[in-house]
């Protein structure tokens, strides 16, 4: 086994939050990489850790490819077999998109960690923060970023 390199070392010092809204398009994957990226620098913090939460249950944030937005088409699709919109859910007064919204919701994240290093996201070349829009019409979604680090 290999050994860890260390990145940083030191006191937690800072700490910011801040609340993102995003107008989604009704089903689908938004890129909100850059708001985050923005909300980093603005923050000033060198080191730390970035928590993004999302407020709803009917949808979601992953970090995904984005470079080929064929993954994310690709996605979708795979979500609509995993939770398809036909499948005779007993919840559904908002809806037959709604139950399984909640189901994709369930199989996705509420909330994602990235770690900061020297002052940026520690992303990976073709990585990308989404939120899933996992409704098809669309809805305002409430995204709150907590950052704690030095």
């Amino acid at each position: 086994m290999r050994r860890v390199e260390m990145l940083s070392s030191g006191t937690v010092t800072r700490q910011a939050t801040g609340r993102l809204v995003v107008e989604t398009r009704g089903r689908g994957f938004t890129e909100i990489t850059d708001a985050a990226a923005g909300f980093v620098r603005e923050a000033a913090l060198s080191h730390g850790l970035l928590t993004v939460f999302c407020r709803h249950t009917s949808a979601s944030l992953t970090i995904q490819e984005n470079a080929d937005p064929d993954v994310r088409t690709d996605l979708m699709t795979a979500l609509d077999r995993l939770a398809p919109r036909d499948a005779g859910y007993v919840h559904g007064i908002e809806g037959p998109d709604d139950m399984p919204a909640h189901i994709r919701t369930l199989l996705t994240d509420a909330a994602l960690t990235i770690p900061l290093v020297d002052g940026h996201l520690a992303l990976g070349t073709w990585q990308g923060i989404y939120l899933i829009e996992h409704r098809d019409r669309p809805h305002r979604r409430e995204i709150v970023l907590h950052l704690v680090g030095a």
